[in-house]
């Protein structure tokens, strides 16, 4: 039985993971892909560390052009990162007829059509189950297991820094700071954290599962992103009051006028299973019209949990690798000639109910003043509350919940509320969403 040669570009934590898992659970993997699957060529700068991990079973060398260039190699696994050498590294494989496994969302978000086309010409597989959420098998969930579905939305936890900040925001009552500092700490965040906090990351996934259910194009440039650093304390501990718990969700849906793409921080009513997802933990739920909701749980980062969809990906590229082209399943779900260029919404367009929290002074007619300039916006109230002053203050927090608004009316409603001379500085902003019926 002939062994599937594969070339490794980067053996970091998720490289050594995956050359880990693919050396104890060798038989397994063996017996569910019809061959055995071997890394037989590893490609790192730091040789001493690579030959330190793989201890000479295979060959390392320093040059991954190498690699991708090497006749011995069928599956490149790129694990390098970034959008510079790994975009040339993962052409040149594809160019060299070379099925390409890759765990890199920001590569495949911002360059993903014009890779995928050159994988369709080249007749070869680039297949990106851990680029998505870690070690949850969420992209073949709703590539291949929802299939029959019409897609109506998905929204998911899909960074795992991002709700481990939260998490301890809301238990410890703690500023964004100095949980961040934290996470750091326990290695959850990384030294520059802002593609996380800032919601990038996020981004790059949700725009491959956008891409992947509704057979569109990858669009990352469209998407609408707002992270979790201005987020308060108080608002968490507000939005628990009232039932709710906020997460950093990447959101997409397809509506009569285009799609949403959109990462920010939202309120979920407490008793989604999705709202009580906590730590590091990812969780995506996929509406289908057919199955109706969905929830994928578990780690969406870490050695072996991301090794685990490395591996997924390598066992069903090895099934596929003597198939004809046209056999395998298309990239973005659907065949390449039927993808169709559906507009994303700008968030302007976006329909959504709101948190708002306004400083206001603690006086006769305030409510009146209030209510009136969002009626002026067609934005209708659906709870409001008044938290107590505490003593000696005459000040106090208003909140109110909204119904379902566009967001431009929103953001014309907030600019009258914040010129009332009954409201003190700007007005807190987060938007909801049910995530049911």
């Amino acid at each position: 039985m002939k062994t599937m040669n594969v070339g490794l570009l980067g053996i970091g934590t998720v490289g050594a993971g995956t050359f880990t898992v693919l050396s104890r659970n060798a038989e397994e993997i063996s017996r569910r892909a019809g061959r055995p699957i071997r890394i037989v060529v590893v490609a790192e700068k730091d040789v001493v560390r690579a030959n330190e991990i793989t201890q000479g079973v295979c060959r390392v060398v320093d040059d991954a052009f190498a690699v991708v260039s090497d006749p011995e190699v069928e599956i490149v696994i790129e694990l390098i990162g970034g959008c510079g050498v790994a975009k040339e590294l993962v052409l040149k494989a594809i160019a060299n007829g070379k099925h390409v496994v890759t765990a890199n969302k920001a590569l495949l978000a911002m360059h993903g059509n014009e890779i995928f086309a050159e994988a369709q010409k080249m007749g070869v597989t680039v297949a990106f189950e851990a680029a998505v959420a870690g070690g949850v098998p969420i992209v073949k969930a709703v590539r291949e297991g929802l299939s029959a579905n019409r897609i109506e939305w998905i929204a998911g936890i899909i960074n795992g820094t991002t709700n481990f900040i939260l998490s301890e925001m809301r238990d410890k009552g703690l500023s964004f700071d100095t949980v961040l500092k934290e996470a750091q700490r326990l290695g959850y965040a990384e030294a520059d954290p802002t593609f996380d906090i800032e919601g990038v990351d996020a981004a790059h996934k949700i725009t491959l599962l956008s891409a992947i259910a509704f057979g569109i194009p990858v669009k990352f440039d469209k998407a609408y992103i707002e992270g979790i650093s201005q987020l308060n304390a108080k608002d968490i501990k507000y939005a628990e009051q009232l039932g709710y718990r906020i997460k950093l969700l990447g959101i997409t849906k397809r509506t009569a006028a285009g799609v949403e793409l959109r990462v920010h921080p939202t309120l979920i009513p407490a008793k989604r299973l999705i709202a009580n997802v906590e730590g590091a933990m990812n969780a995506i739920v996929v509406q289908g019209d057919a199955v109706g909701p969905t929830l994928y749980y578990g780690k969406g980062a870490g050695a072996e949990p991301t090794a685990s969809a490395v591996i997924a990906d390598l066992v069903d590229v090895t099934r596929l690798h003597t198939a004809e082209p046209e056999q395998s399943v298309p990239h973005l779900a659907f065949q390449p000639d039927q993808l169709i260029d559906l507009p994303i919404l700008p968030i302007d367009e976006v329909m959504t109910c709101h948190y708002m929290r306004l400083r206001v002074q603690d006086e006769p007619g305030v409510l009146a003043d209030i209510t009136r300039a969002l009626a002026n916006e067609k934005i209708s109230i659906d709870a409001l509350i008044q938290i107590e002053p505490s003593e000696g203050e005459d000040e106090a927090d208003l909140i109110l919940l909204t119904h379902l608004t566009l967001e431009k009316h929103a953001i014309a409603a907030i600019a009258k509320l914040e010129k009332l001379t009954v409201v003190v500085g700007k007005v807190t902003r987060i938007r909801m969403e049910t995530l049911g019926k």
